[in-house]
């Protein structure tokens, strides 16, 4: 989760934010030098007083002003193009969770297991632990192993949501009467937050996610357990 005065992205926990994190890296690196190179063009053009009679019209310089952007331009959209369709793989999942939005809460079912469901709440203020964490901690947490492809199937029951954790990368519309699928693969334990990330009405702030990831031993002893509950 961020931390205070954090000004990068959040690390990662699932190979898909690696790769998103190495595209804004890639991307900062080439506005850099586009900026730092407009700059200095703009400064020599403040400070000198001088003209030179042969670029009040040069073909050359013209060219090269077209076809530089177009070669700086192709070297950012193929790496997107590529991560845009690896985030849209979905590999063969071994579990697959649905997520369903409400007016302010979320409810999970897992759909590999029978009566398997609950709703998760925000935990409120006065209810919080004292480690917890104000407007991200939930009653109900959803637990999901990890090193394990995982599917969610994100829907609403009233009005859009939006389903993101940042540090897994992944983020899906919740929409009444359709179902949108993210896939992702977790690469480390921990407990990571989220919240719904589209304006739903007026406790929109007030409905997190956590998801907290497990080994898949600790995922299926939990499993049972709420089974047989």
């Amino acid at each position: 989760m961020p931390t205070w005065s954090q000004l990068g992205l959040q690390d990662s926990a699932s190979p898909l934010m690696e790769q998103l994190i190495f595209f804004h890296d890639h991307a900062m690196v080439v506005l850099i030098l586009i900026t730092t190179l407009v700059g200095y063009m703009m400064a020599t053009l403040f400070f000198n007083t001088l003209t030179n009679r042969f670029l009040l019209e040069g073909q050359t310089i013209e060219i090269i002003w077209t076809v530089l952007p177009a070669i700086i331009l192709i070297f950012i959209a193929l790496p997107s193009l590529r991560l845009l369709y690896l985030l849209d793989e979905v590999n063969n999942p071994s579990i697959t969770l649905k997520a369903i939005g409400h007016q302010w809460y979320w409810s999970y079912e897992y759909s590999d297991f029978l009566q398997v469901e609950f709703d998760s709440y925000m935990l409120p203020t006065n209810e919080l632990p004292q480690d917890g964490f104000r407007l991200l901690d939930v009653d109900n947490r959803t637990v999901l192993p990890m090193n394990t492809q995982i599917r969610v199937l994100i829907t609403a029951a009233d009005v859009i949501h939006s389903w993101t954790i940042p540090a897994l990368g992944v983020k899906a519309d919740a929409i009444p009467g359709r179902l949108n699928q993210v896939s992702f693969l977790m690469n480390r334990p921990g407990l990571f937050y989220g919240q719904c990330s589209e304006i739903c009405g007026a406790n929109h702030s007030f409905m997190p996610i956590v998801i907290e990831s497990v080994s898949v031993d600790s995922f299926l002893n939990w499993i049972s357990s709420a089974s047989e509950a």
